[in-house]
Order: structure tokens, then sequence, then C-alpha cells
């Protein structure tokens, strides 16, 4: 058994079909799934994605760490929360999101990632 694995995102497992202003390169290691997200400037999921997967706001759960510019995401129930470079989050499900400025947004994914019973803040 190898006790050291090297994997990189310049040659991915898999790159999803891409979408306007958007791509995703997914590599699976150690049993985890992690993607990486490049979004250009003007992307919105309801613009670009909700045409594609046809719900009225997204409803997959997200843990993600931004690497690169910034993004606003705005829940169903009106909570809005902008996320920059170094920044982590847990975003459930019922939202929309969208690139802020002129910098594409970069960030890593943990996919397929279970959703706790409970979020906690620690």
């Amino acid at each position: 058994m190898k006790t050291i694995v090297k994997k990189s995102f310049s040659s991915p497992d898999e790159t999803k079909k891409p979408f306007a202003k958007g791509t995703i390169e997914s590599v699976t290691i150690g049993g985890l799934d992690l993607t990486r997200e490049t979004l250009e400037p003007g992307w919105k999921w309801s613009e670009h994605v909700k045409p594609v997967v046809n719900t009225e706001t997204c409803q997959k759960y997200h843990v993600k760490y931004f690497l690169s510019g910034r993004q606003m995401v705005l829940m169903d129930d009106g909570t809005e929360l902008e996320f920059g470079p170094g920044d982590l989050a847990i975003i459930q499900p019922g939202h929309d999101a969208w690139v802020v400025g002129d910098e594409p947004n970069v960030l890593l994914e943990l996919s397929g990632a279970t959703k706790p019973s409970e979020l906690s803040g620690g």
C-alpha cells in the first residue's frame, strides 16, 4: 500500500460540463471528492445554473473554502453573506449566489459532504 499519494487539479479526474461563466474540476483522493470551481465575473447561479437544474434556488448543501475573488450568497430567508479569500462556508440548500467584482471567484468544495443533523458554530 502506498503511504503517500499526489493528485493535482492541473489534471483533474473529471471536468464537469462547463456552464456559462464557470468550470468545475474534480479530483478524488483518500476517499474524498474535491472540486475546484472557477466562476467568472458576471456569473450568477440564478442566471447560469438555474436553467440547467430547473429549481427556483440552489438545493445543494455546500462546504466551501474560498481561494480568490468574492462571492455573495443570498438565502431564501433573506440572509445575505459575502465570502472572500480564506473564508470557509457551510451553505444550506435554498440560496442564490453570484460573483462580486471583476475578479474570478475560485474555491474548493468538499463534494458529497454529508449535512450534519445540527450545525455547530465551533
